[in-house]
């Protein structure tokens, strides 16, 4: 028994409006429903659990983890309700609850949050109750775990028997020993699943990336060979990158940035630094977009030095122009135009090495004209001479978009669209605007309708041309019925209030 309160069991539990009696009465019933008819939970025992800092037998603790699961209507596992699920002592963690030299714990958070993540996708709940963490937070938690370098072999218990399989903690998939065809069948599924992506949104398909994430997650828990086992942690770090992206691209911010955090560790457990990188990059891209540049830029520098130099050029071409976006967000125009001219650099520099990695492979010079579009259009809320380069690189992003890049190239006619608005185009800017209204609609993705507010706002001072008005009714008509991701700058631009209902 502890003898401390268990402080988020007991933030959780004020959440859920249940009295002590009826979080005993529900463990119990859940507890009979999966199989567990012996278990007997009352009033005392939860009192102990949160105000002593008890830690209840299994099956108890996954018991919890579905209740506040459901509950609050997004993911909480075993971790976030305070208990260690192996009781260990003496080891270090990082803030999202993950053992730093135990790659089974990793694959154990993972299964777990894929799981309560799928519970929730079947029962049409939202994380509407979840907390987005800060850049510093993550970037404080991370940075002493990504600076260290244990091996995968250094990490695991020492075994005679390399196929040997540790007797799970609590229910998960029945591990079995995969050969190299099976893990190049996973990987091919990873390309599907990211073409799907790139083309339709993230709506979509991010229930089924989530459950063969889930399913991958369970096979980690059987010890293959280092050179299989090091694939299949790859395996994972790219679903996880991609369930975090797509959880991003339909609005579902906390779900995202743990996937993120998840693919960091996964990639680290394979081996594979710049992969790490690359996944806490997308976590700073995700907040560039809710309007935290400063936090992104922490994240940033955190992604550079976990990928070190190991990184091809590209990839690191590819992280400039985030910092350069988020750079843009706050208005710095002289550290935007040399963060892109370094990406320009690292991008050319990457031609003839060796093949990409295959999660670099959607980042093209297509990507690289429509980030900087992206970061010059941003910047135009501030300085709106770096629209007119916004327009230059948008164009020529369009020209270089091949088929299977639907929401690219939305975005592209969006950040043309606006940054016409912004140079006080508006006949372009209409005609840019209905390019993107044309496909809009075929994709899953918020991210676009957010982008399409922007271009809305920025349609305000031109409110008074018939052509203008007919454009926003149109805007107006089509766009869903939600709060939109706003500018930093949205209040102190506009004339108006450039708001539409939403």
């Amino acid at each position: 028994m502890g003898n401390e309160a268990n402080t988020r069991l007991a933030d959780l539990f004020g959440l859920t409006g249940w009295s002590k009696g009826e979080l005993a009465r529900l463990v119990n019933r859940q507890a009979g429903a999966m199989g567990h008819a012996q278990l007997a939970t009352d009033t005392s025992r939860v009192r102990r659990w949160i105000d002593t800092g008890e830690s209840p037998r299994d099956p108890v603790p996954k018991v919890l983890a579905a209740l506040f699961t459901e509950r609050l209507g997004r993911v909480v596992t075993i971790e976030d309700l305070g208990f260690d699920r192996r009781r260990q002592t003496g080891r270090r963690q990082t803030g999202d609850g993950l053992a730093l030299s135990q790659p089974e714990r990793t694959a154990e958070v993972l299964t777990e949050f894929t799981g309560m993540d799928l519970m929730l996708n079947r029962r049409g709940l939202v994380g509407a109750g979840a907390v987005l963490a800060s850049g510093s937070v993550l970037s404080a938690a991370m940075y002493e775990w990504l600076h260290t370098d244990p091996a995968l072999a250094a990490d695991a218990p020492v075994l005679d028997d390399p196929l040997h399989a540790e007797p799970a903690a609590y229910d998960r998939y029945e591990a079995a020993p995969l050969g190299s065809q099976e893990i190049e069948s996973l990987e091919h599924s990873v390309e599907v699943f990211r073409a799907w992506d790139a083309s339709r949104g993230g709506g979509l398909q991010r229930k089924a990336v989530v459950g063969q994430l889930n399913e991958v997650g369970g096979m980690l828990s059987y010890r293959h060979p280092p050179q299989l086992q090091g694939r299949l942690w790859g395996v994972a770090a790219n679903l996880a990158v991609l369930a975090g992206w797509m959880s991003h691209d339909v609005g579902l911010e906390p779900t995202a940035q743990r996937y993120f955090v998840l693919a960091a560790h996964a990639a680290r457990e394979a081996g594979d630094r710049p992969r790490a990188g690359e996944a806490l990059s997308r976590a700073a891209r995700q907040m560039v977009h809710l309007n935290r540049p400063d936090e992104a830029l922490e994240l940033m520098d955190l992604a550079r030095a976990g990928a070190r130099e190991g990184a091809p050029p590209r990839a690191r071409a590819m992280m400039r122009t985030i910092e350069a976006w988020a750079q843009a967000a706050m208005g710095r125009g002289q550290a935007v135009r040399r963060t892109l001219g370094e990406a320009e650099e690292l991008f050319v520099s990457g031609y003839g090495d060796a093949p990409q990695p295959s999660w670099m492979q959607n980042f093209d010079e297509a990507d690289l004209h429509g980030m900087h579009a992206l970061a010059y259009r941003t910047l135009a809320d501030f300085d709106p001479a770096a629209a007119a380069q916004a327009q230059v690189h948008a164009k020529r992003a369009l020209e270089l978009r091949t088929d299977g890049h639907e929401r690219s190239m939305i975005f592209d006619y969006l950040s043309l669209a606006a940054a016409c608005f912004i140079d006080d185009d508006p006949g372009q800017a209409d005609h840019w605007t209905r390019q993107a209204l044309r496909t809009i609609g075929q994709t899953s993705s918020h991210r676009t309708w957010d982008r399409l507010y922007e271009t809305y706002r920025h349609s305000e001072r031109y409110a008074g041309d018939r052509r203008i008005q007919g454009l926003r009714a149109e805007i107006e008509a089509v766009m869903p019925r939600r709060k939109p991701v706003r500018s930093p700058r949205e209040t102190t631009r506009d004339k108006g209030d450039g708001r539409m209902p939403v």
